[in-house]
């Protein structure tokens, strides 16, 4: 099935939203990536060439089927060219350069949601060059998954294969060529790359 629209909230951990300096959200902080920068199931992750500072951000991903209910979720990565996020901020401008690059959204291989199972108590760990940077729980985030899914279908065009990322805990940082990567839902999921 393929992927038309990846369904992304920003600062939907408290720290995370800390550690770069921006407020806390009163409502979900929704941005959009585009389908096509996902790369399912990979096991290398290519940088852009012209790629300053790019960050690794560690997710819980969500599938809505041909009903749009989620039923299969995944480990992904939110990649950020973060220059380019900070100059775009400044400028009030979108976010789209520095969020939607060519395979800025690795994504493990899904699995039935019903197999992780409370996705409201699920462990997300990440290590790069097996030093863990990101170990968070989505017990954490500010908005749950039921009020992420309802405020997403409520307000925009989801279509039956589009993915939710569900926001990063604190620990982003950047990513060289060289590195790997490996992401993980405790007890659940494991997926590696090499960055390229």
């Amino acid at each position: 099935m393929m992927i038309r629209n990846i369904w992304a909230v920003g600062r939907n951990y408290r720290d995370h939203a800390k550690e770069l300096g921006n407020e806390v959200p009163t409502a979900p902080l929704i941005f959009l990536k585009a389908g096509s920068c996902a790369s399912i199931n990979s096991t290398e992750i290519s940088l852009p060439e012209w790629a300053e500072d790019v960050h690794h951000e560690v997710e819980l991903c969500l599938k809505f089927n041909n009903q749009l209910q989620i039923t299969e979720a995944a480990i992904a990565l939110d990649l950020t060219e973060r220059k380019a996020q900070t100059e775009a901020k400044k400028l009030g401008l979108p976010w789209t350069l520095a969020k939607s690059f060519q395979e800025s959204c690795p994504i493990s291989s899904f699995l039935p949601l019903k197999d992780f199972g409370d996705p409201q108590d699920l462990k997300l760990k990440l290590w790069v060059n097996d030093e863990l940077k990101q170990d968070g729980n989505t017990r954490q985030m500010i908005f749950p998954i039921p009020d992420l899914v309802s405020y997403v279908l409520e307000r925009f065009p989801v279509c039956a294969g589009d993915i939710l990322l569900t926001g990063t805990p604190a620990g982003v940082g950047p990513l060289r060529r060289g590195d790997k990567v490996k992401a993980q839902i405790e007890g659940h999921l494991t997926h590696i790359w090499q960055v390229r």
